[in-house]
């Protein structure tokens, strides 16, 4: 689901680092490259072997202008990685719906009969979505450091212990840090690098390498739902968690793939040595703590509304995906083909994302924030109109219309934030907001299990998951018109003639390997 948003930061890089404009723009990985001035992060010529992969975690930074990326050979069983891991990682997390119906059975078998039980199983899937967001920043530091390879195994082998440890616990509070925490963290450390790494093998057929990655994470979301039922029924809950982890130790082997290519620049090398030596350690820490947390972006109104807007908007963005299984088995005795719903949700949220990657490079400017203001409304309505079917049969056309506004929301994401803050501060601008979106997303559902307990039914939770994307969607639309009158105050105040969107660029943080002159870009 939110493997898009590093394909369109890279293939909109004003370095030339992607492949042009991809039409599925990925989400998460924004948050990953902290940038900051030319060469402050090459490492010595003697480091090369050892400080390869964290300088290669910069993207392009420590290459030379001369640096060519294979276009292939290797880079293909890279590929292949990293789709196995955005596909089992968030083809798992979609298909909680599957396993939060097989963990109250469990709980059910005890006898005991829990009346938040909605609220407390809700929460195991909500901390482990959430937790990828919230990890996010925290992950783009250390891929930084240590690089892609180390992060990417490291953040599978605690998810792999994750899935694992909780299929030898009944306890909910238990897998709240197994199935809620380990699992989610290790998915966060192991998802970003696996996006980060096809920068390093291509360039040219960027754009096909992050479209292969992305139509394979879709065939995992649309299938596993099916594989969850099947295996599900026949070998139980705990059985159903031991397979998952497989999935995961196989993601540590493929991580290993992640070798990175990139050399560090020697002249940065040298230059970054100099600063250094006319610093004290005092200076050197407040250095370190501005270039990865930079709240710069958040001095932008236009911005903050943004952030706001999509934070709102999430709240009720999740609750579908726990609750909707539960729901129809409630409401139509249907529990054979309640998987399809997932693969509904799976296979037009892929075919939303290609659409809105098509339109949105044929809206100019901020006018294409009106796609996210449209997904979110539309999301909203079909969350209201689920209560409202009376057949099985109209839940699966709203589920492929919430896919649909599922894959328009994140795709757009990347271009609206270039828009917002231009090219230097788009990354941690998306870093940020997915930070902010932990706390909705992970609030959402439990809340709706919590409605669920109270009510006796899911329909008011339903209707009340409407309401914050409808809001959400009513505060974005106020975005482009105050970046409008902005501008024009801008304009008649300075008398310059330049974009609101070049200050992001030119506030003392040059493209790596940019020279002054050329900040203008």
């Amino acid at each position: 689901m939110w493997d898009q948003l590093l394909d369109g930061l890279r293939s909109r890089d004003p370095r030339g680092n992607g492949g042009g404009c991809s039409p599925c723009p990925s989400p998460a990985e924004m948050a990953l490259h902290k940038q900051e001035p030319a060469g402050s992060e090459a490492k010595g010529p003697n480091k090369a072997e050892e400080d390869g992969e964290a300088a290669g975690a910069r993207g392009l930074q420590g290459a030379g202008p001369g640096f060519q990326p294979p276009e292939g050979g290797f880079g293909w069983v890279v590929v292949f990685a990293a789709t196995w891991c955005n596909g089992s990682i968030f083809g798992i997390q979609n298909s909680f719906g599957i396993l939060y119906v097989m963990l109250q059975g469990d709980l059910s078998g005890s006898g005991e009969k829990d009346p938040t039980l909605e609220f407390k199983t809700a929460l195991v899937g909500a901390l482990a979505m959430g937790m990828i967001f919230f990890c996010s920043p925290i992950v783009s530091i250390f891929t930084d450091r240590i690089g892609c390879r180390t992060t990417a195994a490291s953040g599978a082998a605690i998810a792999f212990i994750g899935l694992l440890s909780s299929s030898f616990t009944k306890s909910l509070e238990v897998r709240y840090f197994t199935y809620g925490i380990l699992f989610g963290c290790g998915s966060s450390f192991a998802f970003q690098p696996s996006l980060v790494i096809l920068g390093h093998y291509f360039k040219r057929r960027l754009g096909l390498a992050n479209g292969i990655v992305a139509g394979g994470s879709c065939l995992f979301s649309m299938s596993l739902p099916f594989f969850l039922k099947t295996i599900g029924s026949s070998i139980g809950l705990a059985h159903t968690f031991q397979v998952l982890s497989a999935f995961m130790f196989i993601q540590i082997l493929l991580s290993l793939t992640f070798r990175p290519i990139l050399q560090p620049s020697c002249d940065s090398y040298h230059d970054r040595q100099d600063k250094l030596a006319s610093r004290n350690m005092k200076q050197q820490c407040g250095s370190q703590m501005r270039k990865y947390f930079n709240m710069r972006v958040f001095r932008r109104q236009t911005y903050r509304i943004w952030a706001f807007g999509i934070a709102t908007a999430v709240l009720g963005y999740f609750v579908p995906y726990v609750h909707l299984i539960k729901y129809v088995e409630e409401e139509f005795k249907e529990n054979e083909k309640d998987w399809i719903l997932l693969v509904c949700l799976g296979a037009t949220s892929g075919l939303g994302r290609l659409v809105s990657g098509r339109i949105g490079d044929c809206i100019p400017g901020l006018k294409k924030i009106f796609l996210q203001v449209a997904s979110f409304m539309l999301l909203g309505l079909m969350c209201m109109m689920i209560p409202q079917c009376q057949a099985f049969e109209g839940v699966i056309v709203v589920c492929l219309f919430l896919g649909l506004c599922d894959g328009f929301f994140i795709t757009i994401m990347a271009p609206i934030a270039f828009e917002l803050v231009g090219p230097m501060q788009a990354s941690q601008a998306i870093g940020y907001l997915l930070g902010l979106m932990a706390i909705p997303m992970t609030a959402g559902p439990p809340i709706a299990g919590y409605l669920h307990d109270y009510f006796g039914n899911y329909y008011l939770a339903f209707y009340l998951a409407g309401v914050p994307p409808i809001i959400g969607g009513l505060v974005l639309s106020v975005v482009p018109l105050i970046h409008q009158r902005m501008l024009k105050k801008q304009q008649m105040d300075s008398g310059k003639d330049k974009m609101l969107v070049s200050e992001a660029v030119l506030n003392g943080e040059l493209l790596p390997g940019c020279p002054a002159t050329e900040a203008h870009v």
